[in-house]
């Protein structure tokens, strides 16, 4: 709580000095950053919505069962695969991750998730593909596919 009051203070502070130096420049700034937070802030509302939904109706015991500690190698593959095929941003991901892991989802089930989440772009592979090559968004897919592989193993090991 403290670490948060200090941050607003150096924020604050730097916006301050911001405005003094310029304030035409502060004030597009600030504008811009209006219109990006309006802009994410609806998603960020229907994705919490959607998880609450769907936390509401998939039950703890569903999650134990899919993402659980005892759905091995199958809840890990699982996990992978729909972190693949999964686009949200991580500000979103991230407390995802830990609701599943309060409702009984396994630690390395959740890393996979997770880990593929944020480094496999299935659904952006279309964009990728058409900027840096099939070729090349092929590659730093299966990459992050393999990354996301031996972090889980890591996270197995560890635990």
């Amino acid at each position: 709580m403290l670490f948060n009051g200090v941050l607003y203070v150096v924020v604050g502070g730097l916006l301050l000095l911001s405005f003094l130096k310029d304030r035409k420049k502060t004030k597009k700034a600030l504008k811009k950053a209006y219109k990006s937070l309006l802009k994410n802030l609806t998603m960020m509302v229907t994705m919490m919505a959607f998880m609450g939904v769907m936390l509401t109706v998939v039950d703890a015991d569903l999650i134990s069962r899919i993402f659980g500690e005892q759905s091995g190698i199958t809840g890990i593959l699982l996990g992978l695969g729909l972190g693949s095929v999964s686009f949200m941003p991580s500000f979103i991901a991230f407390p995802l991750g830990a609701s599943l892991l309060d409702h009984g989802a396994g630690v390395p089930q959740v890393a996979g998730f997770i880990a593929s989440l944020m480094g496999v772009g299935v659904i952006s592979y279309g964009v990728e593909s058409q900027f840096f090559g099939k070729k090349a968004a092929f590659l730093r897919n299966a990459l992050a596919l393999i990354a996301s592989i031996v972090f889980v193993i890591v996270i197995g090991g560890v635990q």
